[in-house]
């Protein structure tokens, strides 16, 4: 099968013949034309999917803008609820505060906790509004200033009373036991063992063998150990020349270097060392001569 196509005009004749194959693709082609043209850039389909997907996405930003939303609502709760805490917390410390100075019989004037502290800077010119974390952030800095505040008056305070509680912690008074009796005296006596006249230099308490010996008086422990005639002993330092011994005991419960209090217990009672029976000799030495205790074992004030 063949076709011819005669084109003419005035001046020129124009034949073109087409076989079956080149046919063929020309159709094809024309109609490969009218499918192209005839569709559109975008099917509504596509629109829709496009509508659908955007809208996904829009939901998305809903929930998360919401989560975000309840998320910050807890923060901001908590937070509320934090410097409730710390302004109750600053009330407790005003009243201990004052309640110390009045223990103290110090000037209240010199430790008014019910006073915020004096702060200063420039004034502004203009009122701003401040969102709701500023504000919480100015007042949690204004606490923390209160706090900062009432925690160095807190701690001038303590060194205060503490250098009263020291001294009077330290201040040699009582008996070395809670139970028991002076069984022998500061001064000359018969010693138990050779039976000649001896000196003995301090005091002793018998009791119950197992009994608690106590520190008359606070201090720092410079020996605990065994050592020759006394047995396992306790000495403590109290500060301006003063020690105390402790002697005979059947556990030593306190070691070297350890800050002990009035009344703590440092040993049990035993017989251990140069001794005879369960009993704590009890010395009070001054710049390392021992004295008779007996006036500090009365003393008041303990």
């Amino acid at each position: 099968m063949k076709l011819t196509l005669l084109l003419r005009s005035n001046n020129t004749r124009l034949a073109l013949s087409l076989n079956r194959r080149k046919l063929t693709l020309l159709l094809l082609g024309v109609c490969g034309l009218v499918l192209v043209s005839s569709r559109s850039t975008t099917s509504p389909e596509e629109n829709i999917a496009r509508v659908q997907l955007a809208n996904a996405e829009f939901q998305q930003q809903v929930k998360d803008v919401t989560l975000l939303k309840d998320a910050t609502q807890q923060k901001l709760s908590g937070m509320l609820l934090k410097l409730a805490e710390m302004q109750s917390q600053i009330q407790r410390l005003d009243a201990l505060g004052s309640k110390l100075v009045e223990q103290a019989n110090l000037n209240p004037d010199e430790f008014n906790f019910g006073q915020d502290p004096s702060v200063g800077g420039p004034v502004s010119t203009t009122e701003v509004e401040l969102p709701v974390h500023d504000e919480l952030l100015v007042k949690m800095e204004s606490m923390l200033s209160q706090l900062q505040d009432k925690s160095q008056q807190l701690s001038a305070l303590e060194t205060i009373m503490l250098s009263h509680h020291i001294e009077k912690q330290s201040r040699l008074t009582g008996k070395p036991i809670q139970s028991g009796w002076l069984s022998s005296y500061y001064g000359v006596r018969k010693d138990p063992f050779s039976g000649l006249p001896a000196m003995h230099k301090g005091l002793d308490f018998a009791g119950k063998e197992g009994e608690a010996v106590r520190a008359t008086g606070a201090g720092v422990v410079t020996w605990a150990g065994s050592r020759y005639g006394y047995g396992q002993l306790v000495e403590i330092d109290h500060g301006q020349g003063l020690k105390t011994r402790y002697g005979h005991n059947k556990e030593v419960k306190v070691k070297i270097g350890d800050v002990v209090t009035k009344g703590q217990a440092i040993a049990l009672m035993g017989n251990t060392g140069r001794s005879t029976g369960a009993h704590v000799h009890y010395e009070v030495l001054r710049k390392g001569k021992q004295l008779d205790p007996l006036p500090f074992v009365y003393r008041k004030g303990s």
